[in-house]
């Protein structure tokens, strides 16, 4: 038996749904119904009336889903005694973020974080967007930063995760700048000679915010792919040697465009705005939240209220 389709089953408990359940664990639905009946199997009874519509428990899902909460909710509070040992009174506020924003936005937010909250003792973990939204919904972090747009939300539930907006970052298409301080390439380009454009690899948080930019455009847009990568450092590193252009978070170019080595590609106004979020864990009423993660997020929330 596994912890997760514990977690699993008290989501479809709360949603009734298989379908929601399943965006929630960010899983597919086949892959949600496996987990499920993988806990059937293990309890040797059916905990799920799949002959009613919502979704509802069995006399026996209701009994464990009543022991499941506990249960969860005593290993979390385990894991975090534990964790507190580990760091030898230190109190390190772990975060789940992002590559792209590990690169960039981290390191300056965290600069101006010290100088308004004071040290922060921090232990970052560099993932991919869904590895970084595990790591809070399975307990393995206190904070996970990531962005956010409509058309890419991050399914988490709001009944279980406090959210705080952190700031806005601009997506834009940029490539090398030539001698005259211009890009290499122009937007839209034409049928027959498309631009060259260097995307992020199917299944990327920004290259669904990109392909949602470019179907905005409102004339077509003429473009070659001939380079991917799950990471906007490797295309950022890609455009400055003149392969393309690449759609690129505006934290992740500042150096470049002051530097006049990267610029701006123009003829279309093609730019998104995307908030940078904070998501936590809502802690329950068995659940102790350290000191040190719970000061840091009451300092963002006070700080977001306040502009």
């Amino acid at each position: 038996m596994e912890t997760k389709w514990l977690e699993d089953f008290v989501s479809l408990a709360e949603t009734r749904s298989f379908s929601r359940s399943a965006q929630l664990r960010h899983v597919t639905q086949p892959a949600f119904s496996r987990r499920i009946q993988s806990l059937e199997a293990w309890a040797g009874v059916d905990l799920v009336d799949r002959s009613a519509y919502p979704t509802r428990l069995t006399p026996a899902g209701q009994t464990l889903y009543a022991q499941a909460l506990e249960l969860l909710q005593n290993l979390q509070a385990t894991r975090a005694m534990l964790r507190t040992h580990l760091s030898a009174g230190q109190d390190f506020i772990e975060f789940a973020v992002p590559h792209t924003l590990a690169f960039t936005f981290f390191p300056v937010w965290m600069a101006r974080l010290r100088e308004r909250f004071g040290p922060v003792r921090s232990r970052l973990m560099a993932l991919n967007v869904h590895d970084a939204a595990l790591r809070l919904t399975e307990g393995g972090c206190d904070l996970l930063i990531a962005y956010h747009h409509a058309s890419q939300p991050l399914q988490l539930d709001p009944e279980r995760y406090d959210m705080v907006v952190l700031g806005q970052e601009t997506l834009a298409p940029y490539a090398r700048a030539g001698a005259d301080g211009q890009a290499l390439f122009r937007l839209p380009g034409q049928a027959t000679q498309p631009v060259p454009f260097l995307a992020y690899a199917p299944g990327a948080y920004l290259g669904g915010v990109t392909e949602a930019l470019i179907r905005q455009a409102g004339v077509p847009v003429h473009l070659d792919r001939v380079y991917e990568t799950d990471m906007a450092e490797g295309l950022k590193l890609m455009a400055l040697q003149g392969h393309g252009l690449a759609f690129l978070p505006g934290s992740a170019v500042q150096r470049e465009l002051t530097g006049g080595l990267l610029a701006r590609v123009e003829g279309l106004p093609l730019q998104q705005s995307i908030e940078i979020r904070a998501y936590r864990a809502r802690p329950g009423p068995r659940q102790t939240v350290r000191a040190g993660a719970q000061a840091l997020w009451d300092h963002l929330m006070v700080d977001a209220q306040t502009g």
